[in-house]
């Protein structure tokens, strides 16, 4: 099982850049088109050596991690009290279901006439690709937890306290874990979108500056660095499996 784990995604990845060195052989572009693996793999090297990918990978991660962490520490509070108090639910919900299909994309001209060029508008986008799905994922879990448990926590006269550590947090887990995967990802995809417009650093940045410059070896080498953040990240989510089983288990016994 471990060695297919390794070995089908090597396979797929192999293919992915046989049928790339064909296009480039085959299809008549020029290199500066469509750049081969292999123009590519030398310009990653240089963007590497001469530190400009480290630059703007960490400007990236850096904007990401601020307006994510921000909406963790907003949305999960607000999607359990929107879960646990019904007039917050009423008084809200409507509110949070008009404002969360809005793309954080069409935010971008507002943000940058409030918050001008710089990382703050990003920020502030990634928190709102962030924090919606965080609230409604949050707070459906908790509606989702059987009554049961609270009825017992009756009994036992547990204070408010004692139900969200021990009943409410431990059961929500589970989806929450899954809520933080998809939002990280969306994050991500944000402030590549978001680096382009309001901001003059990041991978976004660098995608746009090589496209003005036609390197699109830059541009291809930007988007191969988007892609390996993505998952590592991806797999820093999925390392929190063990969180989610371990809490899933207490409550489906």
């Amino acid at each position: 099982m471990l060695n297919q784990k390794i070995i089908l995604p090597i396979i797929s990845f192999s293919v992915l850049l046989l049928i790339w060195e064909l296009v480039t052989r085959f299809s008549g572009w020029s290199q500066q088109v469509f750049p081969s693996p292999l123009m590519v793999l030398i310009s990653f090297q240089e963007l590497i050596v001469n530190g400009e990918l480290l630059k703007h990978a960490v400007a990236s991660l850096f904007r990401v991690s601020i307006g994510f962490f921000l909406a963790v520490i907003l949305g999960i509070p607000l999607g359990i009290i929107l879960g646990r108090i019904k007039i917050v639910h009423l008084l809200l919900n409507a509110l949070i279901q008009f404002l969360r299909p809005i793309s954080p994309l069409a935010w971008i001209p507002l943000a940058m006439l409030w918050f001008g060029i710089g990382d703050v508008p990003a920020i502030f986008l990634i928190f709102l690709s962030s924090f919606f799905p965080m609230v409604v994922s949050t707070s459906v879990a908790v509606e989702a937890i059987k009554p049961t448990f609270f009825q017992v926590a009756a009994n036992f006269n547990l204070s408010r306290y004692e139900i969200l550590t021990k009943i409410v947090i431990p059961a929500i887990t589970p989806q929450v874990i899954t809520a933080l995967r998809i939002s990280i990802t969306i994050a991500w995809l944000v402030v590549v979108a978001a680096e382009m417009i309001a901001v003059q650093s990041g991978l976004g940045y660098m995608i746009l500056d090589s496209r003005n410059a036609l390197r699109m070896d830059y541009v291809m080498v930007g988007m191969i660095a988007i892609g390996i953040i993505g998952l590592a990240l991806d797999f820093i989510m999925q390392s929190l499996s063990q969180i989610e089983s371990t809490a899933w288990g207490r409550f489906t016994k």
